[in-house]
């Protein structure tokens, strides 16, 4: 195996390889999956000079950490989180270079949930339809991150531009969901949409990389039983029979018989991603076009 690679000496809670999905495959069932965080992931590449759609590592709380086979840069992004190369600090959130034989630990995160790993020259595994992305639902792209995994790397790209300073919003305290209406809000009563609207609401500890669950007040349903299956855009607001919504994330299931009371656009995505469980979430209604 090419020496241009990188060990896995902690895998953490959660880490897969993360690119920018599989856009365009779920009428065959796939879904988009990718980083749920993508201008962290995007500015990780920048900062590495590497093109944007070029594979990272998502880590999910507690970050992970890998050794160098040979020196690269690496950056990490997304939620901030402690960064370690042999145990001394270097900075989050700039390009680092790491000398080969050397261990990169990005720790866990401070503030956030999703850390992202960049290295020049990408994550060089085996794509599947046109993408390395991990995809947790349908098994596409291999499996999270294991201690001990080999993890192949792409040839090094021109040296990057060096940053001063990097653009971050950071991890929300209250995350805003705009949201439009539709396409079956109409399985739900006028009390149900205020209570979308206006009720107080919170991240649930049981979300994960298919959707956000919520814990809160329940919405009204207008209607009783369930819809034939039908298509489910990603940032879908699914309502479960327990009322409580559920937002559709990056390797949400393609479709799906609970109705849709709204669908928040996918720009919106991204503070989601790095929520915390508890954190309180407002349902904005968008009118118009």
């Amino acid at each position: 195996m090419t020496d241009h690679a990188c060990l896995v000496v902690r895998a953490g809670a959660l880490t897969t390889v993360q690119d920018l999905g599989r856009p365009g495959h779920a009428h065959l069932g796939v879904p988009l999956s990718g980083a749920l965080d993508a201008p962290a992931h995007r500015l990780a590449n920048r900062l590495v000079g590497n093109p944007e759609p070029t594979a990272t590592l998502e880590t999910t709380l507690t970050g992970c950490a890998v050794r160098m086979r040979r020196a690269t840069t690496v950056a990490v992004t997304g939620a901030p989180c402690p960064v370690t190369v042999d145990g001394r600090p270097a900075p989050w959130g700039a390009p680092v270079h790491v000398p080969a034989g050397a261990v990169l630990d990005a720790g866990p995160a401070a503030r956030g949930l999703r850390s992202y790993l960049a290295f020049g020259g990408g994550v060089a595994t085996e794509p599947v339809l046109g993408s390395r992305a991990t995809d947790l639902l349908s098994g596409l792209g291999g499996d999270a991150l294991t201690d001990g995994a080999v993890l192949p790397l792409g040839a090094a790209p021109p040296a990057p531009a060096w940053a001063d300073a990097v653009p971050h919003p950071g991890p929300p305290t209250e995350l805003l969901l705009p949201y439009r209406p539709g396409p079956r809000d109409d399985w739900f009563t006028a009390h149900g949409h205020r209570t979308l609207a206006t009720g107080r609401f919170r991240v649930s500890a049981a979300s994960n990389r298919i959707g956000l669950r919520t814990e809160g007040p329940p919405l009204e349903r207008a209607k009783d039983g369930e819809l034939p299956s039908e298509g489910m855009p990603l940032g879908a607001l699914q309502v479960p029979p327990d009322g409580l919504p559920v937002l559709f994330l990056h390797d949400h299931p393609t479709t799906g018989g609970y109705p849709v009371i709204g669908v928040v656009p996918a720009r919106h995505l991204a503070a989601a991603a790095q929520a915390v469980p508890g954190t309180p979430i407002r349902f904005l209604p968008l009118r118009g076009a």
